[in-house]
């Protein structure tokens, strides 16, 4: 039994740091928004400055954009040119998807300096995303109401875990290469 946890110890490694940081992380930011609901930014601070930011990029395209608390849930209604198209949601401020790259990364730890500054630059890289992928919906959406379904289900997942998963391929490549040397 010994030999095999010598064997796989960098596999049990990479499982227990991953699902451990996951954890500890998710428990933290749990806390924050049961104990930082706010009516002054409204439903949380994270969230709604994730709307305003997405009305402000939207605005800077050209559109009136506009985002209000929602009356009967805890969520932000976002409207193109006074129509109605999206709900931000808690789940929709990013944080959720930065604590899943922050695991991965711990993870494959390399040297502190490099891996502390790979997180923060990979957080703010998804944070930005996010943005710009809300914004890129509701345009779709006030654009092409027709494709709704595609535009939520397929492209915006899309971009957000897909930059998720090309600053993954990034980081294990440069830890790769600076074991090897």
């Amino acid at each position: 039994m010994l030999q095999l946890f010598r064997k796989y110890s960098s596999v049990l490694r990479f499982i227990f740091m991953f699902l451990g940081s996951y954890f500890v992380f998710s428990m933290f930011y749990n806390a924050y928004l049961i104990f930082f609901r706010s009516e002054t930014y409204f439903p949380d601070y994270l969230t709604h400055i994730v709307g305003v930011q997405s009305e402000a990029l939207i605005k800077s395209f050209g559109y009136n954009s506009t985002v209000l608390p929602h009356q009967t849930e805890p969520s932000m209604k976002l409207f193109v040119n006074e129509v109605y198209l999206a709900r931000i949601v808690e789940g929709c401020n990013s944080v959720s998807i930065i604590i899943l790259f922050t695991a991965f990364i711990l993870s494959f730890f390399g040297r502190l300096k490099s891996t502390i500054i790979y997180i923060l630059a990979g957080a703010v890289i998804i944070y930005a995303m996010n943005i710009i992928r809300i914004a890129i919906l509701a345009i779709g959406l006030y654009e092409y109401p027709q494709y709704s379904s595609i535009l939520h289900s397929v492209v915006f997942p899309l971009i957000i875990y897909g930059t998720v998963f090309i600053l993954w391929v990034i980081w294990v490549q440069i830890f790769s290469n600076s074991v090897k040397t």
